[in-house]
């Protein structure tokens, strides 16, 4: 079984710092990434370049690594498109793509549809229902509340597609447990992730008769510490909005910190506070990264957006590379003392 120290160095990922206005510019952050050598490269919802698009045209380029979507929203595409936009990235990057995908938020979806959804859980579940049978191979004729189809996808080879699903509570951890390949969390402590999350993902695969629980990814603001940075101000750029939002904020409360939604400077303190926004010099971070480990955590998905918006690319990939740098030294530094000499 490997140690905490091992799956930090072997599985941690990136996700893609911000929004790229420029093609050049997200092809040039894609291979200094690519050179760290992360696990997997990781997309929240880009809203200035379609990201099924940008990594055809990396793939296109030489830059192919394997790839995630943490996550995209189920209000923009019907899941036909989803699952051909899926299997696409696969066969055009050559790897296995984790397809995540979230409901968004009450306003979004207002916003962006000019309705709602009355249950989003339920709402998931059938836009992951609908994805499992298309993505393998099989005629689907589903009629849901949500989402309805009656179709098939037209066989074509490629890597697997696992698919994702976001996570913030329990309630929906127990609701896609059942069909998601990974759970990706997003501002869950490593107490809430193994004292609610892993019990609620491990009674799904139960009652699913699944073999195992949903894989578990979850993204982690980091910062390394700067003479010259304030973390508060950092983090406002990657938490300050979800410390707002209701259900980010219970959850967050259910995790033993006290967030008040209605005050987001305190919330952000907070956040830096207890670590949930990772913030020190390199080891403290790699210490961070390996209590979500710890915590039955399988990918952890290190986010320096905070950096990157304030400070731009090159300081963001710099503190990349030091915390790669310092997670992989520790994970050998451990196995060594691990060894006993003869």
């Amino acid at each position: 079984m490997l140690t905490d120290h091992a799956r930090a160095a072997n599985g941690t990922s990136v996700l893609f710092p911000g929004n790229p206005t420029s093609i050049d510019l997200a092809a040039r952050i894609a291979s200094a990434v690519a050179g760290i050598g992360p696990r997997r490269l990781w997309f929240g919802q880009v809203q200035t370049l379609e990201l099924h698009q940008l990594v055809a045209y990396f793939a296109g380029l030489g830059i192919r690594l394997p790839v995630g979507t943490a996550v995209t929203l189920t209000p923009l595409r019907h899941p036909f498109e989803a699952a051909l936009h899926a299997r696409t990235v696969a066969a055009l990057t050559g790897h296995p793509f984790v397809a995540g995908y979230g409901p968004a938020g009450d306003q979004d979806r207002r916003l962006l549809t000019g309705a709602d959804y009355r249950s989003p859980r339920a709402a998931t579940v059938e836009y992951l229902t609908i994805l499992r049978g298309l993505l393998a191979g099989e005629p689907v004729d589903f009629a849901g509340d949500y989402f309805s189809t009656n179709s098939k996808l037209i066989p074509v080879p490629h890597p697997p597609v696992e698919i994702g699903a976001g996570v913030l509570r329990p309630a929906m951890a127990g609701s896609v447990g059942e069909i998601a390949d990974v759970a990706i969390t997003w501002m869950t402590p490593p107490s809430f992730v193994a004292g609610e999350l892993v019990p609620a993902l491990e009674a799904a695969a139960r009652r699913a008769g699944r073999d195992r629980r949903a894989r578990i990814a979850t993204v982690v603001p980091i910062a390394l510490e700067r003479a010259h940075r304030d973390p508060c101000r950092l983090a406002t750029e990657v938490v300050g909005t979800h410390v707002t939002r209701p259900h980010y904020a219970d959850m967050l409360r259910r995790a033993g910190v006290p967030v008040d939604h209605t005050d987001r400077e305190g919330g952000v303190r907070m956040l830096v506070d207890s670590g949930v926004f990772a913030y020190g010099p390199p080891e403290t971070v790699a210490g961070r990264i390996r209590e979500y480990y710890a915590a039955g955590v399988d990918e952890v998905i290190l986010h320096v957006g905070g950096v990157g918006n304030v400070e731009g690319v090159e300081p963001a990939l710099r503190d990349l590379r030091l915390v790669f740098d310092e997670i992989r030294a520790d994970a050998g530094e451990f196995e060594d003392r691990k060894t006993p000499v003869r």
